[in-house]
């Protein structure tokens, strides 16, 4: 390519992104339906910022990254503000926030340096213009320079202030902040949205956008907008007022007016105070009143931001620290169903991978039949997808602007996709459907078996989800091998085939995840199809198991696959020959993992009953129950032999309890999990117990974190083997909490309600001798 061709694809491209970003920013300030997630619109404006760094004579007036917002050319009359409402320069990582730090130290010449560290609020900035202490305007961002006059929507806002509270205030003043829609209150609010037939809100920041621009400001008083400032603009002192010199000084005369100023803000000093801060805000920014995508940093003295100055669109003094994107844009490429521990089938989405909260994603629940049809989602279509910390994630909702007609309903099946068995209703108008087929049913297996391995039940290492999928359902994740090949990645199978699908755009939404699955391997049977016969395993059942893994490079994912033997060492090993890779034939060892868990299975045969109990899934005998049981029956034989009526007598069993273990143990498929796991070793009573006083007798304990010798089940058992009852939540009622590292937010409200708390290192001693051996 000639250097001219060369720079022809640059101004291409160029074009391209300009278009872009405008149209982005038009749908969000605008039309408050953005096309483009947040994050995706960052990666378009630093690419747009690399090219114009350069090849500056690109640049021209209108470039996008000389303005800020959107327009005003709507139904609300245009307003000049005052003084230019700029935008923040972001910094994505704490590298480059401390590479801003360093440039202020270096321009201002100040070794130290009191900088405000502020929640970034992910609402919409308004402009309020107060003249002599009463609220005369208020007006949207827009360009930065013209917006929308809202004044009478924003008046509707319990929390702004029609009067500053002060005897002298400056004769005009513009006060900027974020009007935002409450967390807690969204939910309810979207409900009663779609239950009045009207489109739920993709989020809080579009609920609040929408709400301000509402033509009848009546319709905007029944939405609980609420309004955090966090800046001055244009200030006209006037009369006795006299303007502060610090950014913080103005946050505490702005509270003093009255006017909503956020709690969340600090005043700090150094790199390693804003980086704690920053750590902490990420930590609990869930459980804040709004939501936030990042973290303000501005210089605090006044004086100092004058003489730094502004570019065309942000000023230098500030920056933001924006965390990773919780909310994303992805292809939806089919909605499937998965069936759960108890035969319950749910919808998921399979998408186009894409990394969100910190991981790659591909799938994402529906809930149920009604979810998808209430968030109006299609096969096909660009959806928003939320995942939220350790959230599950979640599709929010379709970006309808988005849609080319190619796109198609999506139908609950009849039949179960893992058996084929007719779908049923638990109980008649139920939500959900539900697998019959328990004892046969592959993805009911599958659940239940990985429950055997909890440490709740019989604690087996290695026995997890991931292996529970191997023996059972070995192609679990053949859909999202299917559609990195629809996205443009290769799939390497376990002899070294590569298999790639070429231009997978050409072909409609919905076939492109079926052409991509007919080109893997055809399906593998599995090695196990009842828990049955999970404790007969040996290691050469599980010689050729293979499952499909995501690939990475230094530890990042790259969007590739592999095909992978999972118990064993694989078969084939790559090599270079004259420059090329080529996969020769080796021979295959069982792994540490499979020896290992192995020899953790036949450890778990000689497990208590309770555990036992707990292992075999039985509806509503979780933990406590499982204990009470086999503390009064001591064998599997008593059990069985017991009636209902004995069984309810058992304190803390109760009759719904007793129904559903009588009833398990009527079914035949049951009985005979019983009968092999005993012929395997697995232990079905228990030997009588060693008198432990009851030195616990009457008393409510909580223990959270770790407990050195003990995992969590097995301290409750030796909290209630004492009399005790362990219990898992703090209460007036709890007559001691024993925290050890870990402990989290229980020993904190122990403390808030009076309840005594103790050290994990006191733990055998209270065992020993009760609340004396620990000075209670």
């Amino acid at each position: 390519m000639s250097e001219h061709e060369s720079f022809d694809a640059i101004r291409s491209r160029y074009d391209q992104l300009v278009a872009a970003i405008e149209e982005a920013r038009r749908a969000y300030y605008d039309r408050d339906a953005p096309t483009l997630a947040d994050a995706e619109y960052d990666r378009l404006y630093r690419e747009l910022e690399d090219i114009e760094r350069a090849h500056p004579q690109l640049r021209g007036a209108d470039s996008p990254t000389l303005s800020v917002g959107g327009s005003a050319d709507s139904a609300f009359a245009p307003v000049r503000h005052l003084q230019q409402m700029t935008s923040l320069d972001d910094v994505f990582s704490l590298e480059e926030l401390a590479g801003w730090e360093q440039r202020m130290h270096e321009e201002t010449g100040e070794a130290e340096l009191p900088m405000t560290a502020e929640v970034k609020v992910d609402g919409l900035a308004v402009n309020l213009l107060y003249v002599d202490g009463a609220l005369r305007r208020a007006a949207t961002r827009g360009d930065g320079h013209v917006g929308e006059d809202i004044t009478a929507n924003v008046r509707t806002i319990a929390s702004i202030p029609a009067r500053l509270d002060t005897a002298a205030p400056p004769r005009r003043v513009e006060i900027r902040g974020e009007v935002y829609f409450p967390v807690a209150e969204f939910a309810s609010f979207n409900e009663a949205r779609v239950a009045a037939g009207e489109r739920a809100f993709v989020n809080p920041r579009n609920a609040a956008a929408g709400s301000l621009r509402q033509k009848d400001s009546s319709e905007t008083a029944k939405r609980p907008l609420a309004m955090v400032a966090h800046g001055v603009g244009f200030v006209e002192a006037g009369g006795a007022f006299t303007p502060p010199t610090t950014q913080h000084g103005w946050y505490q005369l702005l509270r003093e007016w009255g006017m909503p100023v956020s709690p969340y803000t600090r005043l700090l000093t150094g790199r390693g105070a804003i980086e704690e801060f920053i750590a902490e805000t990420g930590e609990a920014r869930h459980s804040l009143a709004h939501e936030i995508d990042g973290v303000v940093v501005k210089i605090d003295d006044l004086a100092l931001q004058r003489s730094l100055g502004s570019t065309s669109r942000a000023p230098r003094w500030a920056a933001a620290y924006k965390f990773p994107p919780e909310e994303v844009h992805t292809r939806l490429l089919d909605i499937r169903v998965q069936v759960g521990r108890t035969g319950r089938v749910t919808p998921y989405g399979v998408m186009e991978s894409v990394l969100v909260a910190g991981s790659n994603v591909a799938r994402a629940t529906l809930h149920n039949a009604q979810e998808v049809k209430r968030k109006g989602v299609l096969i096909g279509d660009l959806v928003v997808l939320r995942k939220a910390g350790d959230v599950i994630p979640e599709i929010v909702a379709p970006v309808e602007e988005a849609r080319n007609g190619s796109e198609r309903e999506f139908s609950m099946p009849a039949a179960c996709p893992s058996c084929g068995t007719a779908l049923v209703e638990e109980k008649e108008g139920d939500v959900d459907l539900r697998c019959p087929n328990k004892a046969a049913c592959p993805a009911q297996i599958t659940e239940r078996i990985a429950h055997i391995g909890a440490r709740s039940a019989l604690d087996i290492e290695g026995l997890g989800d991931e292996a529970a999928l191997a023996l059972t359902q070995p192609e679990n994740n053949r859909d999202q091998v299917a559609a990195a090949l629809v996205a443009g990645h290769a799939v390497v199978l376990e002899d070294g085939t590569r298999l790639e699908l070429a231009d997978a755009e050409d072909l409609p939404h919905a076939e492109q995840l079926a052409t991509a699955d007919a080109m893997l391997p055809e399906p593998q049977a599995p090695v196990l199809t009842a828990e049955s016969a999970l404790f007969d395993l040996r290691a050469e059942d599980v010689r050729d198991v293979m499952v499909w893994r995501p690939t990475t490079v230094k530890g990042e994912p790259t969007g590739d696959w592999a095909q992978v033997r999972y118990f064993w060492t694989k078969a084939h090993r790559a090599k270079k020959v004259k420059g090329e890779t080529v996969y020769e034939r080796v021979g295959t060892t069982a792994s540490k993992m499979l020896t290992q868990m192995l020899d953790e299975m036949e450890r778990a045969k000689s497990q208590p009953l309770a555990r036992v109990l707990v292992a075999l899934s039985i509806r509503h005998v979780g933990p406590t129950a499982a204990r009470a049981l086999a503390a009064r029956f001591g064998s599997m034989d008593a059990l069985r032999a017991a009636d209902v009526e004995e069984l309810a007598a058992v304190d803390g069993v109760g009759g719904v309890i007793a129904q559903s273990l009588a009833d398990w143990f009527e079914v035949d498929w049951h009985r005979e999990i019983l009968r092999r796991w005993s012929e395997a070793g697995v232990r079905m009573e228990d030997e009588a117990p060693e008198e432990v006083p009851a030195v616990l007798e009457g008393l409510t304990i909580v223990v959270s974190g770790a407990m050195p010798g003990y995992d969590r089940e097995g301290a409750k058992e030796a909290i209630t083997a004492r009399g005790g009852k362990a219990s898992g939540s703090v209460s007036k009622k709890t007559s001691l909490v024993v925290a050890g590292p870990g402990a989290g937010s229980k020993a904190a409200k122990a403390e808030s309600l009076g309840v005594p708390v103790i050290s994990e290192a006191q733990f055998a001693d209270l065992l020993e001798g009760g609340l004396a051996a620990v000075g209670l």
